[in-house]
């Protein structure tokens, strides 16, 4: 187990989340919620594009990614299966992206249940902007992303599943909401406050515009919480 260190933690973590009842509830909810938003607004209002998930998906994730993210880490400490792992020959931040990639492929499996709302607008004979289609389902995989960095790092800190999740929920809400709590905020420190929420890049990319700037923040922000989430497990190991 050397180079495969990281592919064999992804594929035990990846192959857990369909061996228990929380891949197939994830998914199901997750495509029932955004589904239902969805055809609020293309029968009910008409507005036929996908701008009303591209809107709904981020604030379902507040909840969902820390809920699938919880036990990456948080199990392993309580099961005492961490002591184990620490007498292989795994580096921690091995541990981290294999645990961290098995969280974020069931993300994106969600997102490509989502996919069947694209058909129905074709079905109907919809203009579709594909440009916007692709850079809005670029944005949510980023902060999907973002967000499981967030539920990986808030796991690491505790044995007990439910603290983690509670923890992950507020610092992924504080994220959220940066760029909504401006007004509070003084103004010499506003545009640093909102170059941090995640909503604000979100809504820059879902505009159709890659810019390099938001492309640096989402790999900035997920690279700093996996690299402290390594770091907490290597001051575990060494109490």
């Amino acid at each position: 187990m050397k180079k495969n260190n990281i592919y064999n933690i992804f594929k035990k973590e990846f192959d857990s989340y369909f061996s228990s009842p929380m891949a197939y509830i994830f998914l199901v909810v997750f495509s029932l919620v955004n589904g239902y938003f969805f055809s609020n607004t293309f029968f009910l209002i008409g507005q036929s594009d996908l701008r009303a998930l591209f809107n709904i998906v981020p604030m379902v994730y507040l909840f969902f990614i820390p809920a699938i993210t919880m036990g990456l880490i948080a199990k392993e400490k309580n099961l005492g299966t961490m002591e184990v792992m620490s007498t292989l020959p795994i580096k921690e931040y091995e541990f981290v992206i294999g645990k961290y990639l098995a969280a974020l492929s069931l993300i994106v499996i969600g997102l490509l249940f989502t996919v069947v709302h694209f058909f129905t607008l074709v079905s109907f004979g919809t203009n579709i902007d594909y440009g916007a289609l692709f850079t809005g389902y670029l944005g949510l995989f980023f902060a999907g992303a973002v967000y499981a960095s967030i539920g990986t790092f808030a796991s690491s800190l505790f044995d007990n599943q439910v603290v983690a999740f509670i923890i992950g929920v507020f610092i992924v809400l504080m994220f959220f909401l940066f760029d909504k709590l401006l007004i509070f905020v003084p103004s010499f420190m506003a545009g640093f406050i909102q170059y941090l929420s995640v909503d604000y890049h979100i809504s820059n990319i879902s505009r159709g515009v890659i810019d390099s700037r938001n492309l640096v923040y989402f790999i900035s922000i997920i690279s700093s919480f996996l690299f402290v989430t390594t770091q907490v497990l290597n001051s575990r190991k060494w109490k």
